[in-house]
């Protein structure tokens, strides 16, 4: 069975494969300060708790924007299953053609969101990750990844927005009915999530301008995708497990270096 991870800067995504079968997920909150021995342990407890032996695990593919704590997942893999990790970074085949400029810049989780929606929904497409940052990428109908941009995400925003004033409370990002909300909390949460909802969809039109293709599905994921997507009508696809499932398709390319 193959051990996918996909480290982000909140939490770290973990999913069992059996062949193109996911047989479970978890989320680790990333912490980091914890040990190889703290996560190999939680990793373990969970494993055990949904029936799966460590033991069987056979590759493991890791996405990770926290370089910070890579050495440390590297050893946990090494020694509580066994294997040594593939790290998505230069030199992993990807099936896709990258046209950054610089592609050891782009982050690891958008090359396997952009591999996922060209495997998965075809091109063009237009991935969001809504994440501790929102992250917009788009591949066209050749296949190509060309870019995107990148937002403050919404907790991040609303954490700051608080932080950064001496009377406003904080607030739960909850979708209020209306924008000409009557209390502070519900102004704080129409003027953070109806702004979100505003910049997906001039973001999303002004890529399927300058793509010229007004037909570009769109797929989005992360943990506030749906809260947005409730009220966009810019957004196709919702899959929570899009990069997940594009480290599983990056490994089945580069056996050879497992």
């Amino acid at each position: 069975m193959l051990l996918v991870m996909d480290i982000g800067n909140s939490s770290i995504k973990v999913a069992l494969y059996n062949g193109q079968d996911m047989a479970h997920y978890w989320r680790v909150s990333t912490n980091r300060n914890y040990s190889s021995d703290e996560y190999g342990t939680i990793l373990d407890g969970m494993f055990r708790h949904a029936g799966h032996n460590p033991s069987m695990v056979e590759g493991v593919m890791v996405s990770s924007v926290v370089p910070t704590i890579n050495f440390t997942i590297d050893h946990m893999c090494r020694e509580y299953f066994g294997h040594e990790p593939l790290f998505v970074g230069p030199g992993i085949k990807t099936g896709i053609n990258i046209l950054y400029d610089n592609p050891r810049e782009l982050g690891s989780d958008r090359i396997c969101n952009a591999v996922a929606v060209h495997t998965h929904y075809g091109t063009p497409c237009i991935f969001i990750d809504f994440g501790t940052a929102t992250s917009f990428g788009v591949v066209d109908s050749k296949g190509c990844f060309l870019g995107g941009c990148i937002c403050p995400g919404m907790k991040l925003a609303s954490e700051a927005l608080v932080s950064g004033t001496s009377k406003l409370p904080n607030f739960e990002l909850v979708m209020p009915d209306t924008v000409i909300a009557k209390t502070t909390v519900t102004n704080l949460q129409a003027g953070v999530l109806y702004g979100y909802v505003g910049q997906v969809n001039y973001i999303v039109e002004r890529m399927k301008a300058e793509l010229g293709e007004p037909n570009t599905q769109v797929v989005a994921t992360g943990g506030l995708a749906r809260l947005i997507a409730t009220r966009t009508h810019v957004i196709d696809h919702l899959d929570g497990l899009l990069t997940l499932k594009g480290l599983r398709i990056i490994y089945e390319k580069n056996r050879g270096l497992a």
